[in-house]
């Protein structure tokens, strides 16, 4: 028993393989981008709770505080400490520490 295969035939199989192969790695591309965006949307969406919890606390330490008025110190305590907080924070924020002058891969800008 013989197989006769003609050229035409080769490079057609080679064709579907071919394809078949492009096919494969495009959906496990999408497949990961899908996946690293609803990553990137729970982080988001933890960040954004983990925030909201740390603002109730502090708010509610400052309202007892507050409401039940006894030492100027504490009251200046429990008003700065947050304070300083968001001022470090915002500060990191908006600081340029690095200029990073590198060309990037591909020559893209």
């Amino acid at each position: 028993m013989t197989i006769d295969v003609t050229p035409t035939q080769l490079l057609a199989a080679l064709g579907v393989v071919v394809m078949l192969v492009w096919v494969w790695r495009a959906s496990s591309r999408r497949a990961k981008a899908a996946a690293d965006a609803a990553r990137k949307g729970a982080h988001l969406l933890s960040l954004t709770g983990r925030v909201l919890v740390m603002a109730a606390v502090i708010v509610s330490v400052q309202w007892v505080v507050i409401t039940h008025q006894g030492d100027v110190v504490l009251l200046l305590v429990v008003l700065g400490l947050p304070a300083l907080f968001a001022a470090y924070t915002l500060t990191r924020a908006l600081t340029i520490t690095a200029w990073d002058d590198s060309p990037r891969r591909g020559g893209r800008r």
